[in-house]
Parts: C-alpha cells; sequence; structure tokens
C-alpha cells in the first residue's frame, strides 16, 4: 500500500489519465507529421485514453456494480474488444499494440481476482497479493503509457512471440534450411 499511501489514490489516476492524454496527443503530432499513418497506433491511443478517462474514480455513475475492482476489470476488457476491432479493420498495428493488449489482459487478471479476494470472499485484511497486485498494475500502466509514447519494443515481447511462434512452428522460420 506504499504507492497509495504516498502518491493517494485520486493522483494516481490522476496521473495515468493524464499520461494516456499525453500519448494520444503525442500520436496525434506523430500522425499529423505523416509519419504512422495507416496503423493502429493513433486509434490505439485514443481507445487508452477514452478507457482511462471513463474509468476514473470521478465517473462513479457509470459503474454498472459497487465493486471498483469489477468495473474496472470490466473496463479493461472492454479496451481490449475494442483494439481487436481497431485491428480487424486497420489490419497493421505497431510494436506498442502488443504492449496494451498483454498489460490489459494481465490488468484484467488482478482486478478480477482483487474482486473475488474482496468482494466475493470478503477479506478485508491485507496481505502479500495486495502489494502485488498494486505495484503489478501500477507498473503494466506506466509500460502502456511509454509503449505507445516510444512505440517500440521496449521489453523484448516481439522477440519473445517471434521465438515462441518459430519454436511452435518450425516450418515457417525462412532461417532453417
Amino acid at each position: 500500500m506504499l504507492l497509495h499511501e504516498f502518491f493517494g489514490l485520486f493522483s494516481l489516476s490522476a496521473f495515468f489519465m493524464w499520461g494516456f492524454l499525453m500519448a494520444f496527443f503525442f500520436n496525434v503530432f506523430v500522425y499529423s507529421l505523416d509519419v504512422k499513418r495507416g496503423t493502429t497506433l493513433l486509434l490505439s491511443s485514443f481507445v487508452m485514453m477514452c478507457s482511462y478517462t471513463l474509468s476514473d474514480y470521478f465517473f462513479t455513475w457509470l459503474s454498472l456494480k459497487n465493486s471498483l475492482n469489477l468495473n474496472f476489470a470490466l473496463y479493461d476488457i472492454v479496451t481490449i474488444i475494442a483494439l481487436v476491432i481497431i485491428y480487424k479493420r486497420v489490419r497493421k498495428t505497431t510494436p506498442s499494440f502488443l504492449y496494451l493488449l498483454i498489460g490489459l489482459s494481465i490488468n484484467s487478471i488482478f482486478f478480477l481476482l482483487m474482486h473475488l479476494d474482496t468482494d466475493i470472499y470478503g477479506n478485508k485484511y491485507h496481505w502479500w497479493f495486495w502489494e502485488v497486485y498494486i505495484y503489478t498494475v501500477n507498473s503494466i500502466d506506466i509500460i502502456m503509457i511509454v509503449a505507445l509514447i516510444v512505440d517500440r519494443d521496449i521489453l523484448g515481447l516481439h522477440k519473445l512471440k517471434n521465438a515462441i511462434r518459430s519454436l511452435l512452428n518450425p516450418s515457417a522460420n525462412p532461417k532453417e534450411p
């Protein structure tokens, strides 16, 4: 809980909302320079900005349930669906797209696990999973913001994906004779 005690719940939310807003503005600028047109970069940064703005704590009137973690999980799942729809229309992604899909998937799993722990099981006592949840979700949010801005394979996820793909389907690997 150190992050929430140091920054506060609302200031972390505002920071991530601001980060996705700045990533969107940066990608609008890049798009206007005719650098990354025809890719999912601008649309995916717009979807992420809208998702994090609508799921902010200040907009609790949009809540489907009284559970904060369940709401965040539902927002992330809807965001994943929106990103997949964008991919189906554009068909050309950038390196940040994989980071968004993986990050949102991990975040929604953590949100659902926290919903299970706090709302369904009724656990109100702090234990190690809460720390893992806080640091993982916040780190992934920062990684997604950075991935949208720099649009590079910063953690090597694309290399890992290609390595796994070549291991699973060696006949598709053109480097091997």
